[in-house]
């Protein structure tokens, strides 16, 4: 899933990309943060597992972010894994601000192997995919090159309805909601996909269905875009609302969902 929202990534996951005859396999993360939530603590448990198991890291910093985020990185790589740093968002301010940024993270430069400033919105990618092959270990393909990730596909329909929610619902509310496939039915012209959308209070519950169920609405439809596109056929996407109060600090509730802490 991809949110403008910070901490939304809650699990690893693998995405496989092919450059150039290479494959890399890219460990997106959660973000690195404390928190006294039971989930919370499995995402960073999640995050720091990624740390000791990878290659390689890329530690991305969003040009107005403070250094303080990367020192607090430098101090949880406990093995000195090798790491790029990307200086991310830099179509949001003006170069001087980026010269500003870079000439700070300098005092670092011990650190890291390099630094290169990147934006979603510029071809920075081939650059990126270029430099990362420099520098991790030659080995045979992990994985058939068409495949483009390890994840299960309910996986993936259950963080693109997350994705909807982060994007269509304000505030706090999904923080504190997730996603359960209850059924997958994949006929040859349609994907039909039954989930429910947990909650931990009743009025959470009444803020994601809406006045007349509308904003309820709001979250299928983005949703069923999202999914469309990614199966490449007509999807048909039931959603349910249901309480499970505090289920984010529940550790069996958060075992069944795929949290194991």
């Amino acid at each position: 899933m991809v949110s403008s929202k910070v901490n939304a990534t809650r699990k690893r996951a693998n995405v496989i990309v092919m450059h150039d005859n290479a494959q890399l396999i890219f460990i997106d993360t959660p973000g690195l943060h404390d928190s006294k939530r039971v989930l919370n603590q499995f995402m960073m448990e999640e995050a720091l597992k990624a740390i000791g198991d990878c290659d390689l890291i890329l530690f991305l910093s969003p040009v107005t972010d403070s250094t303080k985020y990367y020192k607090e990185f430098l101090k949880l790589n406990k093995k000195n894994t090798p790491h790029i740093l990307l200086l991310t968002k830099i179509d949001c301010v003006s170069n001087k601000k980026v010269l500003e940024k870079i000439d700070e993270f300098s005092k670092f430069d011990k650190n890291f192997l390099t630094l290169i400033p990147v934006s979603t919105k510029k071809a920075h990618q081939n650059y990126l995919l270029d430099t990362l092959i420099k520098y991790i270990p030659h080995n045979p393909y992990f994985y058939d090159p068409e495949i483009i990730t390890t994840e299960n596909i309910k996986d993936i329909y259950k963080e693109l309805i997350r994705e909807s929610i982060f994007e269509n619902i304000s505030k706090e509310i999904p923080y504190f909601s997730d996603v359960v496939i209850e059924k997958v039915q994949s006929l040859l012209e349609i994907e039909k996909i039954y989930a429910q959308i947990i909650v931990e209070k009743k009025s959470q519950k009444g803020v994601i269905i809406g006045k007349d169920g509308q904003t309820l609405k709001r979250v299928g439809k983005s949703a069923r875009f999202l999914i469309e596109k990614f199966a490449n056929k007509k999807v048909f996407l039931k959603l349910f609302v249901v309480v499970k109060p505090n289920w984010s600090k529940d550790k069996k509730i958060l075992s069944k969902l795929g949290y194991s802490i």
